[in-house]
């Protein structure tokens, strides 16, 4: 582990606080980029494990990051192998999108808990993943018992989202391509940046700005397309997040975000995982987007009061079962 790493605030995204950055050795000696953020508010009320989305870096949740330290917890995060400022998997094409194994970002999840969060960080352990990394700790929960204390999974990408899409067909597609030798090679074009009025995230015109201005000033953080390989392999860890035995056997307790108006994890998907699953209450964001922790402070402020009455206490006492959607001011 070595702390020879920078973070690359701009204008309209400032630095939340002190950190210590570094590398740390992922799986397969990857060197994953992470930051700890420490308060200066206390007591320390615990830290949280903050697992980011596809085409994320630790940048984007400084706003946050922010938050969370003037409450009194510490933020451990790091970008995933292939984005951010982690290793790249494809030499030339360092925008693609790729992984050669899903269990490749577990086993960098597991990597950074032993490294970086279990001697650096403050109990007790909270962990939220949005997207993609809520994916991940779906997948890795049963293992995650004992150590991490509560969970909670903003849009996790279980389900493909689309009508035009037909998940067994991706699926398909993608593993065909891989067994083909076209595993690395894209299924869609990079389309670049796309307009507001054009973006499935978030209905924030201002968060979506400084997300796009963040990877105008530092494209190295960005990505394109995902690969055919990356699609195969995480749309087969979704299915089996999906399936009955693996998600009986997730005993931390686990809070869902739900945004209602998600293009692209469909709200009945999560509805019906959270039905299945013992350990877990859903709490429907009515009106928003995929991206709930970048949305309108009506919605965004909605999820960050359920994150705040479920992390220090009990989800049985004043956690609200569904939010409804609040009048734009």
């Amino acid at each position: 582990m070595s702390q020879d790493a920078e973070l690359y605030p701009t204008p309209d995204n400032p630095l939340p606080g002190k950190a210590t950055v570094g590398h740390f050795q992922g799986a397969d000696g990857r060197r994953l980029r992470y930051a700890v953020f420490r308060g200066e508010v206390g007591p320390v009320r615990g830290t949280v494990v903050l697992l980011h989305g596809r085409n994320e870096a630790i940048e984007k949740y400084f706003e946050l990051i922010g938050g969370f330290l003037q409450r009194g917890l510490w933020v451990a995060t790091f970008d995933w192998r292939g984005q951010g400022a982690s290793d790249r998997l494809i030499e030339r094409l360092p925008r693609r999108g790729h992984v050669r194994r899903f269990a490749d970002y577990e086993r960098d999840l597991e990597a950074f808990l032993e490294q970086v969060v279990l001697p650096d960080t403050r109990l007790p352990f909270f962990l939220l993943g949005h997207s993609m990394g809520g994916l991940v700790a779906l997948s890795q929960a049963p293992k995650l018992s004992g150590r991490i204390d509560r969970m909670v999974l903003s849009a996790p990408f279980v389900a493909l989202g689309g009508q035009a899409l037909n998940e067994g067909r991706v699926v398909a597609l993608a593993g065909t391509a891989s067994l083909l030798g076209f595993g690395t090679f894209p299924l869609t074009r990079d389309r670049g940046p796309r307009p507001f009025s054009a973006n499935p995230l978030t209905s924030d015109p201002l968060r979506f700005a400084r997300g796009e201005g963040l990877a105008e000033a530092h494209p190295h953080l960005a990505l394109g397309p995902p690969s055919a390989r990356w699609l195969y392999e995480t749309l087969s860890a979704m299915r089996r997040v999906r399936r009955q035995e693996h998600l009986t056997a997730i005993t931390i307790p686990t809070l869902i975000l739900a945004p209602t108006r998600d293009p692209l994890v469909p709200y009945a998907a999560l509805e019906a995982l959270a039905a299945q699953f013992r350990a877990c209450t859903l709490i429907p964001i009515v009106g928003a987007r995929h991206e709930v922790l970048q949305e309108a402070d009506r919605y965004r402020d909605q999820a960050l009061a359920a994150i705040e009455a479920f992390f220090p206490g009990s989800v049985d006492s004043g956690l609200p079962q569904q939010i409804e959607e609040a009048t734009a001011v």
